[in-house]
């Protein structure tokens, strides 16, 4: 079985079809009703819906990171800059992750993609 994710609301349509396309467990944001409030509250959302987040807002990263610095609990972050990688290379490396791991894997972790 594969881990799930939670999309936030900066990443393209595109990655959440493919991803779903794939077999892959794909919540947004927006269907979460989560897409207006503050990041914090969504890094604790993706925790308690025990999903690993991914997201395209660097500021959300920097976010993380803190967390991870201040010893904080988080479901985990996958990043991937707007400009640093195509769809389809995003696509292929969530479903890598999605696939091969799991959630306990991933807890308070923030990986760039793509890999």
């Amino acid at each position: 079985m594969s881990l799930c994710l939670l999309m936030d609301v900066h990443v393209p349509a595109a990655i959440t079809e493919q991803l779903r396309h794939r077999g892959i467990d794909v919540l947004t944001a927006v269907e979460d009703a989560s897409d207006r409030i503050p990041d914090d509250d969504l890094l604790e959302r993706g925790r308690q819906l025990g999903r690993l987040i991914f997201t395209q807002d660097i500021r959300f990263k920097s976010l993380a990171e803190s967390w991870q610095r201040e010893g904080r609990a988080f479901a985990g972050l996958l990043f991937g800059h707007q400009l640093g990688g195509t769809i389809g290379a995003y696509v292929n490396d969530i479903e890598l992750i999605a696939t091969a791991s799991t959630l306990e894997e991933w807890k308070s972790v923030v990986e760039h993609l793509p890999l």
